[in-house]
């Protein structure tokens, strides 16, 4: 989730809406994969079918409204969801109605929305996990399945990127060192501070993303 909130608005900014969500999507992707390998005995398949099943009724849906925004109207749109979601990350919003399977379906829901538009789609099910009382331990598994899920469904519904053999090499260097990067600097940095500068981050890059959208009105 942290991937994708920083990620995005970079590569919106970079690639354009169409062609920076779907990176986005192909990476955060294989991240979630990468990252499942290790924990998927730990996902909870009766708890995550709600929210499977809710994410691909609307990652269409998703896809469609991003096709046909004009373009500074969806750098907003995309801007505006990465700022909220960072927002309501950052609070841990407690919301009743958040809860139960209602709850899993609402998460789900805008979580595939959300993914294939705008290429952030798991603030809303870190909120739904707060909200059912997961623990980390919990979480993190569950949220990488659905990471695989979701962004299979929004890949499915965007396409893949056109790019060439150099621009794919790149973009696989890039993910492997910085996930080696971060794996050395998770034992020297505080988890707060670190959860503090990729929200910082992200936000700062969704306002950017935002503000570059109101120019291009």
């Amino acid at each position: 989730m942290g991937f994708a909130l920083v990620a995005v608005p970079a590569l919106v900014l970079v690639l354009g809406p169409a062609e920076g969500v779907v990176l986005a999507n192909c990476a955060a992707g294989a991240i979630s994969l990468a990252g499942l390998a290790g924990g998927w005995r730990r996902v909870r398949l009766s708890a995550m079918v709600p929210l499977v099943v809710a994410s691909a009724c609307t990652v269409p849906a998703g896809a469609w409204v991003a096709a046909r925004l004009p373009e500074p109207v969806l750098l907003m749109v995309m801007g505006g969801l990465v700022s909220a979601a960072v927002l309501l990350v950052m609070r841990g919003a407690r919301v009743p109605a958040l809860r139960g399977v209602r709850g899993a379906l609402a998460a789900g829901a805008a979580g595939g929305f959300m993914n294939s538009s705008a290429g952030v789609g798991g603030p809303p099910v870190s909120l739904y996990a707060l909200n059912a009382g997961w623990t980390v331990r919990e979480f993190v598994p569950n949220a990488q399945f659905y990471g695989v899920v979701v962004n299979v469904f929004s890949v499915a519904a965007n396409g893949v990127p056109h790019f060439g053999t150099p621009v794919w090499v790149l973009v696989i260097v890039a993910m492997v060192a910085g996930a080696s990067i971060g794996n050395a600097l998770a034992k020297r940095v505080p988890e707060r501070r670190a959860r503090l500068l990729v929200l910082g981050l992200a936000l700062a890059g969704g306002l950017t993303t935002m503000a570059k959208g109101v120019q291009g009105l």
